[in-house]
């Protein structure tokens, strides 16, 4: 007989009270009997998977308290949304270890949720709606109350964008036709085409649109600069860059119907448009947008050695190394490495065998930041190619500078990331298994009691001898 599910929101007196109804019934059947309140607590306990009595109050405690916890996250963030420094404010000095040191819960599509590891309330609700300091906001939320005022009417605009609303957009821009070119106060200067992106702009704002075609015509029509860029970041970024790097328009099924309308409208391939210098692909390459990447390099995107070998397009790869198998003067060996660093992540055997066989090391890491191809695999779910850079015989205790995890630290954490989806797990423990059978160090923290309690299998993978 399988366990019956503990509800959402388990009540441990309920429990309790369950507990001494049975003892009654017990006894109320066979006055003799030997069977105390513990045999009652034993009893439910068990039929709800949990081998002991306190291991089932515990399970129901940690519920208890993560529910909690969401209030009190949810809670921050309409906070933030609203602007409101006194419940903010109230909540941090509640809660302060919670919201300095632990990771948020959200809400919010996507994932995204406010920062609250720095600064008090005021600070923390500014740096959220993207102004430089509370007194920019509060000149900016003063102008918002004026319902006549050019800034109400540009965010009614950005409100019907982000939700869809076509009817909404219409009228406004009928009404306020110089809205087309104008641009948010908040520091990434955004204009209302780049909102069809919902990418690097306000965190609650960002949302698949199932219509954000249709959005971006009107937009258009109406006279929208299409290769107009914003300050989300550095560098600046185009619409066209913003939607192929965002995960929204892919959620919605919008993706390849969006790429396929701004450049039918003239968008250019050519501009670094998808933020830090990065060219379309690589941009989405580096936000891990693999679909997008390789769409647009099949459109005729401009591909550099790193951005052939992160869609696996092997001809280009090889067109960047002369007959001697040397890079040519059009690559760099950090193209190569970043490439490499891709090709492990999304899965391009043939370019990573290629370039392994052609000077890649192994080790070799992207920039600076230390993150391997060992790292990237791991953190992928690909145990095929895991156990291809195994063979290479690369370190297994380089820590990344992010953050300071080795490789089967970043396969622990998708492991834990993907802990509501068991098919998408799997991989994950075969790819352990492997690192730990190589050698890879072990940390103590990962072999806690209670982590053997969430879950035997990965437990019993880590406390494995090689």
């Amino acid at each position: 007989m399988s366990p019956r599910e503990l509800p959402a929101r388990p009540n441990l007196d309920q429990y309790r009270k369950q507990a001494k109804d049975l003892l009654k019934s017990w006894r109320a059947a066979d006055p003799r009997t030997p069977q105390k309140l513990a045999d009652a607590q034993f009893a439910i306990a068990r039929e709800h998977g949990f081998a002991t009595w306190k291991q089932f109050a515990d399970e129901i405690d940690r519920r208890a308290g993560r529910a909690e916890k969401a209030a009190i996250w949810k809670a921050a963030e309409d906070a933030v949304v609203a602007a409101d420094e006194v419940t903010l404010d109230r909540l941090l000095r509640a809660h302060e270890k919670m919201f300095r040191s632990e990771q948020p819960e959200s809400s919010w599509f996507g994932g995204l949720t406010p920062d609250y590891s720095g600064g008090g309330a005021r600070e923390i609700i500014a740096r959220e709606h993207f102004f430089e300091s509370w007194e920019a906001l509060a000149a900016f939320r003063k102008q918002l109350d004026d319902p006549a005022s050019s800034v109400a009417a540009f965010e009614r605009a950005v409100d019907a964008i982000v939700h869809g609303d076509a009817d909404e957009l219409q009228a406004l821009l009928r009404k306020h036709p110089q809205l087309i070119h104008a641009r948010s106060m908040r520091t990434h200067h955004s204009m209302p085409l780049h909102y069809v992106g919902v990418n690097g702009v306000e965190s609650w704002r960002q949302r698949p649109v199932k219509n954000a075609v249709r959005i971006a015509e009107i937009l258009l029509d109406a006279g929208a600069e299409i290769d107009a860029a914003a300050d989300m970041y550095k560098g600046g970024c185009t619409a066209l860059g913003l939607i192929a790097t965002s995960i929204h328009p892919k959620t919605a099924g919008v993706l390849r119907p969006l790429i396929d309308l701004f450049l039918a409208r003239g968008a250019r391939f050519g501009l670094a448009g998808a933020g830090n210098a990065h060219s379309l692909v690589n941009g989405c390459l580096a936000n891990g947008r693999p679909e997008a990447a390789e769409y647009l390099a099949s459109l005729g995107a401009p591909l550099d050695l790193e951005g052939a070998a992160g869609v696996g397009r092997l001809d280009v790869v090889k067109s960047y190394f002369d007959a001697g198998g040397r890079l040519t003067e059009a690559a760099t060996a950090a193209q190569m490495n970043a490439g490499f660093v891709w090709a492990c992540e999304y899965g391009k055997t043939d370019v990573i065998e290629y370039l392994l066989d052609h000077g890649m090391d192994v080790n070799g890491t992207k920039g600076s930041d230390n993150e391997t191809g060992l790292h990237y695999a791991a953190l992928g779910g690909d145990a095929d190619i895991v156990r291809m850079l195994l063979k290479r015989k690369p370190k297994l205790d380089l820590r990344d500078s992010r953050f300071n995890a080795t490789p089967l630290g970043w396969a622990i954490h998708s492991w834990w990331v993907h802990r509501d989806d068991a098919e998408r797990r799997e991989p994950f423990y075969e790819i352990a298994a492997l690192l730990v059978a190589a050698g890879a160090p072990i940390e103590a923290a990962w072999l806690k009691p209670e982590h053997a309690v969430d879950d035997p299998r990965m437990f019993a993978i880590l406390n494995s001898k090689p």
